[in-house]
């Protein structure tokens, strides 16, 4: 999903979430707000905490969108239908949606 396809759901939707799948540092530095947060590589032994989005829409995000496409892929193995990689990751929605959300 592009940027522009979220940005008017992010917060105001409670049937949209937002997964940062990016490292403890890239997390510090810059994020998405609302968002949950498990890096990558916890994905799989962590699971169970995403059992509660499995009928919402996940949208993963990471810092340009590879990442998190795996995640996606991952995710929709194990059962989650409405699960979408935001297309150009967090750099994007920082070009095109909110400056305030600093580049790395």
């Amino acid at each position: 999903m592009s940027p522009q396809e979220i940005s008017g759901y992010v917060g105001h939707d409670s049937d949209l979430v937002l997964l940062d799948v990016r490292e403890p540092d890239e997390r510090e530095f810059a994020s998405i707000q609302p968002s949950e947060w498990i890096p990558m590589n916890e994905i799989p032994s962590r699971l169970v905490e995403l059992e509660p989005f499995l009928q919402k829409k996940l949208v993963v995000y990471c810092h340009h969108g590879g990442r998190s496409a795996r995640v996606v892929n991952f995710l929709k193995d194990q059962g989650f239908e409405s699960v979408y990689n935001l297309d150009g990751g967090i750099d994007r929605w920082s070009l095109e949606i909110d400056p305030e959300v600093p580049r790395y």
